[in-house]
């Protein structure tokens, strides 16, 4: 509903529908906005994904608050879908959404819905400068079930990591002042019991084979290039962590 707001010019029209359909509740916003070209809309869900720069400039944002639509409605087992006649002839988003008269086998069979992987009891630190990137970082951990702190430069993942007793480090490497490679040198060189040897994961737009042994040399221990899955993520948080213990 917001993404239809914001794309729909004034004097346009979004409408909202919900009914039931089978054994599912459909959602259903419709505007008669921007509209979506054929050849992004496979692409619409992705994470950090934006029609174009000039889109990014003009709206605002990096394309993550679909992806936390499919997501959220992917866990309550249901499904999100996206069609427009083209650009500037509106969109259409439907959400399909299993009735709570379902039996509750039928919640297993929708496979990905709940998350195979839970970080209860995890606590994580993520160093990014970008905010809608660090939000929605949260957000994701949030999901399952992590403790997260999150900090916007080098100095404030510093001062954060000092009190509190991360597990893993969740670090961006393009960021203002001090970037990721020194933040981590900085980190290892801290006592043990201060940090120093804390689990470290490089999440960075930085994809190169350079870039890579960069970061392996300066003390992190995987590499992760944006935009990543959050499966991916998770599960190489999980890793690390019960590597650690």
């Amino acid at each position: 509903v917001s993404n239809a707001v914001k794309f729909t010019s004034e004097g346009g029209q979004v409408e909202v529908c919900l009914k039931s359909v089978g054994s599912h509740a459909q959602i259903t916003v419709r505007d008669t906005g921007k509209g979506i070209p054929a050849n992004f809309l496979p692409f619409v869900f992705d994470h950090f994904r934006q029609e174009s720069s000039a889109t990014t400039r003009r709206f605002g944002g990096l394309g993550l608050g679909l992806a936390i639509v499919r997501h959220l409605v992917e866990l309550h087992g249901g499904t999100v879908q996206a069609s427009s006649p083209g650009e500037g002839q509106g969109a259409t988003f439907t959400v399909n959404l299993p009735l709570m008269a379902l039996q509750p086998a039928t919640s297993q069979e929708t496979g990905q819905s709940i998350p195979s992987v839970n970080l209860r009891g995890v606590r994580v630190l993520v160093a990014e400068d970008d905010d809608s990137t660090r939000e929605f970082l949260v957000f994701l951990l949030g999901l399952y079930e992590a403790e997260v702190r999150a900090a916007a430069t080098a100095a404030e993942a510093l001062t954060t990591l000092a009190n509190f007793e991360a597990d893993i480090l969740l670090s961006d490497i393009g960021m203002p002042d001090v970037d990721g490679y020194t933040l981590m040198r900085q980190v290892r060189a801290l006592p043990p019991n201060k940090g120093g040897s804390i689990p470290s994961i490089a999440l960075t737009a930085y994809a190169g084979e350079i870039n890579y042994k960069q970061a392996m040399a300066a003390g992190f221990q995987r590499h992760l290039t944006k935009p990543v899955e959050p499966e991916i993520l998770i599960q190489t948080i999980s890793d690390l962590v019960e590597k650690r213990r």
